[in-house]
C-alpha cells in the first residue's frame, strides 16, 4: 500500500470570516455576511486530501478544491501557473511556498469573488500576492501585487488601476488600494476603491484562524450549509436593493485584453 506523508498542520488553515462592503457614494449602502475560507499550501493539497475526511483535491466531497477553479485551464499545476505568471514579471520564488486563500467548493459548487495567492521566496519573505478577481459573468482578472522582485511588507499599501468589471453599479474607472495583514491567528484583507481621489467603495475581510480538522470543517458547513450558493445569491440580492435605491446601472464592457495587471 502506498504510504502518504501526512500534511503538516500549516499545510491548511480554516478561517472563519466576516465580509463587509460599504458604498461611499450615493446610494449609500453597507452589508456584512459570514463565510469561511481555507488557506492552502498548493504543494500539500493531496496530503490534505489523504488526512481529511471532508476535504478532497480534484474530487467531489463535502468540501473540495479543484485546480480548474483557479489559475488557468491547461496551464499545468497551480504552482506552475503561479510561477509562470510571476516569471513574466521577473520574480523567481526558487521553490518558495505558495498558499491560496479561497472559498472551497461546497457539495460541488463554488464562487470566489476574490482569491489571494501568497507567494514567498525560499527564505519565507513575501515575494508577491496575486489577487484573482472574478465577476458573475464567468470572467476573471488577476492583479499582481509586487515590487519588481523586492520582498513585500505586510501592511503596506499596494495601488492598482481598476480595469475589470465587477459590479454593475460602478464602471471600470478608478483605483484600488490593497492592504493585507499576514495570515496568522487573525487575517485582514482591505480593499479601498477610489475615483478621482474620492472614495467610492470599501471592502474588508476579517477572519480568525481555526485548526483545519474534520470536526471544525463539519462545524462550519453545518453553520453555513449553503455558503457558496449564498455568496452568489447574495451578490444579486444586494445588487437589487442598490438598484431599487437608485443606483446607476453600467452595462458590462469587454474584459481587458490582458488577464493580468
Amino acid at each position: 500500500m502506498k504510504q502518504t506523508t501526512p500534511a503538516p498542520a500549516e499545510a491548511g488553515e480554516l478561517y472563519v470570516a466576516r465580509v463587509m462592503h460599504r458604498r461611499r457614494v450615493a446610494p449609500f449602502y453597507r452589508f456584512v455576511y459570514r463565510v469561511f475560507y481555507l488557506l492552502l499550501d498548493v504543494d500539500q493539497l493531496d496530503a490534505l486530501h489523504q488526512r481529511l475526511r471532508w476535504f478532497s483535491h480534484n474530487r467531489f466531497n463535502l468540501l473540495a478544491l479543484h485546480d480548474r477553479d483557479h489559475g488557468a485551464v491547461g496551464a499545468g499545476s497551480l504552482r506552475q501557473w503561479a510561477e509562470a505568471l510571476l516569471g513574466e514579471s521577473g520574480i523567481d520564488l526558487q521553490g518558495g511556498r505558495i498558499r491560496l486563500l479561497c472559498m472551497p467548493r461546497l457539495l460541488g459548487y463554488a464562487f470566489n469573488p476574490i482569491g489571494l495567492w501568497y507567494c514567498e521566496y525560499a527564505d519565507g519573505q513575501l515575494a508577491a500576492v496575486i489577487a484573482e478577481v472574478r465577476n458573475t459573468f464567468g470572467e476573471k482578472h488577476c492583479y499582481l501585487l509586487a515590487s519588481n522582485g523586492a520582498p513585500l511588507t505586510y501592511g503596506d499599501a499596494w495601488d492598482k488601476q481598476k480595469c475589470f468589471h465587477v459590479s454593475p453599479f460602478f464602471d471600470t474607472q478608478g483605483q484600488y488600494r490593497f492592504r493585507l495583514s499576514p495570515p496568522s491567528q487573525r487575517l485582514r484583507v482591505m480593499i479601498h476603491e477610489t475615483r478621482d481621489n474620492q472614495p467610492t467603495l470599501d471592502a474588508c475581510l476579517a477572519a480568525e484562524r481555526r485548526a483545519m480538522t474534520n470536526a471544525n470543517l463539519l462545524k462550519q458547513v453545518l453553520a453555513m450549509p449553503w455558503m457558496t450558493l449564498k455568496v452568489m445569491w447574495g451578490i444579486h440580492w444586494e445588487a437589487l436593493k442598490i438598484w431599487l435605491r437608485g443606483g446607476r446601472y453600467h452595462s458590462k464592457p469587454k474584459p481587458p485584453l490582458s488577464s493580468v495587471s
